[in-house]
């Protein structure tokens, strides 16, 4: 929701950017999201049977991975909050192949355990909103977000069996009652993987020593982000499939546009700043940004230039060209803001 005229109060007029869209003019084949998902699946099993499964081959598409100073003194506590999910082992749903727990519904995650030997293997998410989420496992409990909020979720295991076809390892629909409404923007999971001895978390703390508020440790992570440089050669190179790791890029200095979101998100979620990482489209160009929870705001989502008095939509990515008059224009409206998936 774009935000005009909101005041501030204590806040000092400096420029605020409070969230990260960097945008890329190429789009690139990559990031393993669909929204042209598995036909037929109202067919699949509520619960699979590994020995007696009929295979059901269909084809997984790919998406694209989107590749495009404060002088506070204050009080506010730095100590990191990193939030520990857990296969508690309450609700289960099993076979020889997999198994899925959702024992933590209410926090607003499940986590996923492929126990098989196939190397290549996807799981798909689809809410009661109708959008499917769809993740390459690597084997052991990952943990995956319950984007959609409360509701209804089927969720589904496939296994490789030649090229882009892929067989029905285990399918389970599970009922989701998220009583910790920003659970899903505050625990780590696979796009956003962080732990209390993660380096980012370091990072966050040290940033916000001595802020004043939520707004200034954003300020803070968001300029420390813009440090960062663009990696044009990953950028043209990334492959289906791609996550970023936030400590990696941390320490190589450079990424594409989901790589500044991840960090980004990491961090403000491990100062207890609940946080969207957020991909979709400006325009035709595929992007990843961040959305912020901030106390007596609510969600601040997109970019938002603060001026001391007034909130108003912003891309930093473009801040160079800010005198184009007609990129203005368009970074203005927040129409050509698209969200597809939240992580």
């Amino acid at each position: 929701m774009l935000l005009h005229k909101l005041k501030a109060g204590s806040i000092t007029n400096k420029l605020i950017l409070l969230s990260l869209i960097m945008s890329c003019a190429c789009v690139c084949s990559a990031c393993s999201q669909t929204s042209s998902i598995l036909n037929n699946t109202s067919d699949m099993p509520k619960q699979a049977n590994a020995d007696t499964e009929t295979v059901v081959l269909k084809t997984l598409l790919n998406e694209e991975v989107p590749t495009a100073a404060l002088d506070a003194s204050g009080t506010r506590d730095n100590t990191p909050v990193c939030y520990v999910p857990t296969a508690s082992g309450v609700t289960v749903y099993s076979n020889a192949l997999a198994e899925i727990d959702a024992s933590n519904t209410a926090e607003g995650y499940i986590m996923v355990n492929y126990k098989g030997t196939n190397q290549k293997v996807k799981l798909q998410i689809t809410g009661s909103n109708g959008v499917t989420y769809t993740y390459t496992l690597g084997g052991g409990y990952e943990v995956f977000p319950l984007s959609a909020g409360s509701g209804s979720y089927k969720v589904a295991v496939y296994e490789n069996v030649s090229g882009n076809q892929y067989a029905l390892a285990i399918s389970q629909t599970i009922s989701a009652n998220i009583t910790t409404p920003n659970g899903p923007y505050l625990y780590p999971n696979q796009y956003v993987n962080f732990n209390a001895g993660s380096q980012v978390v370091a990072k966050a703390k040290q940033l916000a020593e001595g802020c004043s508020n939520d707004l200034d440790v954003v300020t803070k992570v968001y300029n420390y982000a813009t440090t960062i440089t663009y990696d044009y050669t990953k950028a043209s190179s990334v492959q289906s499939g791609y996550v970023p790791n936030p400590d990696t890029i941390m320490q190589n200095g450079t990424g594409i546009c989901l790589d500044y979101a991840s960090v980004m998100t990491s961090m403000l979620r491990s100062q207890g700043i609940p946080t969207r990482l957020e991909v979709g489209y400006a325009g035709s160009a595929y992007h990843a940004w961040i959305s912020t929870y901030i106390t007596d705001i609510g969600w601040v989502n997109g970019v938002i230039e603060f001026d001391g008095v007034n909130w108003s939509i912003m891309d930093p990515t473009f801040a160079a060209s800010a005198s184009d008059s007609t990129l203005k224009n368009f970074i203005g409206d927040e129409s050509n803001y698209k969200t597809k998936y939240i992580y």
